[in-house]
């Protein structure tokens, strides 16, 4: 058996919980059951380390597109990064959208239609090839990659997804290797970033505001804060009373707390046109709250928030503007013709 040896005191506020909630979390550890404290660490795991990756199951020739090829770049802190490159149909024109894409995804989408592992999140395809294909024969040409730890990315910070805490670096990336191509430094520029790519490019925007300067617009839909996620799906699953616990099991594992994963402490940033899109009865958050404290952060003087309704689905919401690709052209339209 170990004998204390010396008298010292650690102080317990100093934590990235703070004293209060890590002593509420180890409290909750002490006094939940086994069936919910399993519930909690699975939800743990969700928040913070994508389960599987999203293989890139459709390319551009898929939805008819014949003029593309394969690209590959770094990250800011150099990860790998791979990506496409598909010109406008009809020939490369001056407009350039970047795009990526949310966790657990990848740049073509997301695989629920294939089983499992993928449909225990949702039995849904997600077609992001097809607002490609759109954006294409608008006369954009496109750059669309994968975040770190999805698709055919590299692996980086043990696998981590920080909801944009890391992967800021991957839109960083791509925003160097544009402004360093000879040809594509040229073309005017837009963000397409979804979810966990839109919190990634509002904090790159905080970090490295001097690399958007000559950003003519960002298109961010249903980005997300994961306080509002986690809760409403703690609260569904009967755990909602231990979201300090579910902390404490993030940090275990080596990712981040929600509250540090918010895009609303880097939203200010963003101060180009903005258009958000979000699922107004999302079963997944608890909207229309915590989207519209995202969106009103936005510095921009010109933003839009566009409900989605119809639907309490939040995968609806990747799949719309592939469907309904209207608004989404003429925002983009509008601030790169």
């Amino acid at each position: 058996m170990f004998e204390k040896t010396l008298d010292y005191e650690i102080n317990p506020s100093i934590n990235r919980m703070g004293k209060e909630s890590f002593e509420k979390a180890i409290q909750q550890r002490e006094e939940i059951s086994e069936e919910k404290y399993a519930t909690v660490k699975y939800f743990a795991e969700f928040a913070v380390r994508p389960m599987f990756r999203t293989p890139v199951h459709k390319t551009p020739a898929d939805h008819g597109i014949n003029q593309w090829e394969d690209i590959y770049f770094t990250s800011d802190d150099g990860v790998p990064l791979e990506g496409w490159y598909i010109p406008a149909v009809g020939g490369e024109t001056e407009n350039l959208i970047i795009i990526n894409h949310p966790m657990p995804m990848s740049r073509s989408g997301f695989t629920g239609h294939f089983g499992v592992p993928f449909s225990g999140v949702d039995t849904l395809e997600i077609d992001f090839v097809a607002h490609m294909k759109h954006l294409s024969e608008s006369g954009y040409n496109i750059l669309a990659y994968d975040l770190r730890n999805h698709g055919n990315s590299g692996a980086a910070n043990g696998r981590i997804c920080g909801i944009g805490r890391y992967e800021w670096r991957d839109v960083v990336g791509a925003q160097k290797y544009v402004q360093n191509h000879p040809k594509l430094s040229k073309m005017k520029l837009g963000l397409y970033n979804r979810c966990t790519g839109a919190n990634a490019a509002m904090e790159a925007m905080y970090r490295k505001p001097e690399l958007f300067t000559d950003l003519h617009c960002f298109m961010g839909p249903l980005a997300v804060s994961m306080t509002a996620l986690m809760s409403t799906f703690a609260g569904l699953m009967g755990v909602g009373d231990y979201m300090e616990l579910m902390d404490l099991e993030q940090i275990k594992l080596g990712g981040f707390t929600n509250g540090e994963m918010h895009p609303q402490n880097y939203a200010h940033a963003v101060k180009v046109p903005f258009f958000m899109a979000q699922v107004k009865e999302d079963l997944w958050t608890n909207n229309p709250q915590d989207a519209q404290e995202i969106f009103d952060n936005i510095s921009s003087e010109e933003k839009e928030l566009f409900w989605i309704e119809g639907t309490n689905r939040r995968f609806d919401g990747y799949n719309y503007f592939g469907i309904h690709p209207e608004k989404m052209i003429a925002f983009f339209d509008k601030y790169m013709k």
